[in-house]
């Protein structure tokens, strides 16, 4: 049995986590957020000790290290401009880290960490989940088996609905959350260039406080892309089924069946790190030189060959007028 600490417990993503460390039979012994709303916790974890200030949190762990219990891992489920420093504070204690993503919002940054990563003899594993789901593994192999040089038409739509709170919160922050791309599409540029291969052209038709869309072209794939947290541009079809949320991914054409077996892909991403696999943060570089050059570039709006999606209204900034 492992013990492991958690930052970021109030988070979306930290029951997640909880549920992935309890499934492999692994031990919660600390965990940190400003936010106290954490009663998720007494379903998994309720003799874990939880602190509010960080500070606080340090000297616990510090705390447990010199009464030589030391953390095995720290779990990092905090807003993504903040996973940086809490990485460096995981290896600084001598523990693993298992970082959500995107682990930075740099590519610079991963430079950075894996210097401080070869300093302290502990590893840096980022949670790529996509890689593991069925699904795309399967895709994978029918690209590998196929012909070397082709190039396939691939169309990805990702709609997660979210309300005005987005917009307040870190998430809406350019500088923390870095935009659209980054936050809800880090995994799916992942999984292309997984899949597909090394990019060979970036173009962003659009990206606002709602959406963000654009064209990849990858070594085996050309990829019109398409993201939004606007409820409105959610099929008719769906809504009626009282969805908010739309993913879709057509390869020449056909759907790609994957709306099942995301439930436990955080628990297999745990159970492959402590079987001795796992993925490390080199291997997180692709996706965010991708979407930090998303976030870097200028809109070129509806020209060449963009999404169709990319034609829907735009939503009012809830704060235009303020």
């Amino acid at each position: 049995m492992k013990d492991f600490a958690l930052i970021g417990a109030a988070g979306f993503i930290a029951p997640r986590h909880m549920k992935a460390i309890k499934d492999t039979n692994n031990n919660l012994v600390a965990a940190v957020d400003n936010h106290d709303c954490v009663g998720v916790m007494d379903s998994y974890f309720p003799n874990a000790a939880f602190f509010t200030e960080f500070e606080r949190f340090d000297r616990h762990v510090e705390f447990l290290r010199r009464k030589k219990r030391p953390l095995d891992y720290v779990s990092v489920c905090s807003p993504n401009y903040l996973h940086d420093a809490h990485i460096r504070f995981g290896l600084r204690n001598q523990a693993d880290v298992i970082c959500e993503k995107p682990i930075v919002l740099n590519p610079w940054n991963i430079d950075a960490l894996e210097d401080v990563e070869k300093e302290s003899g502990k590893n840096i594993y980022s949670i790529l989940q996509l890689r593991l789901h069925p699904s795309i593994i399967a895709l994978k192999k029918m690209v590998e088996d196929g012909p070397k040089d082709k190039v396939y038409d691939v169309d990805l739509v990702y709609l997660t609905s979210r309300g005005q709170w987005y917009f307040t919160s870190w998430k809406g922050d350019l500088t923390k959350s870095g935009g659209i791309a980054t936050n809800i599409g880090v995994h799916f540029y992942d999984m292309l260039q997984w899949v597909f291969g090394t990019v060979k052209d970036n173009v962003v038709h659009v990206h606002t406080h709602d959406r963000a869309s654009g064209y990849l072209e990858f070594k085996n794939a050309r990829v019109r892309w398409f993201l939004s947290i606007n409820y409105d541009v959610i099929p008719e079809e769906v809504k009626k089924q009282g969805k908010r949320t739309y993913r879709s991914i057509k390869i020449e054409g056909k759907e790609l069946e994957f709306s099942d077996g995301f439930t436990d892909l955080h628990t297999h991403s745990y159970n492959d790190i402590l079987n001795g696999g796992g993925f490390r943060i080199g291997e997180s570089r692709a996706a965010i030189e991708i979407v930090h050059a998303i976030r870097k570039a200028k809109p070129i709006g509806l020209l060449g060959d963009y999404h169709p999606f990319a034609k829907k209204p735009l939503a009012k900034h809830p704060f235009e007028n303020e």
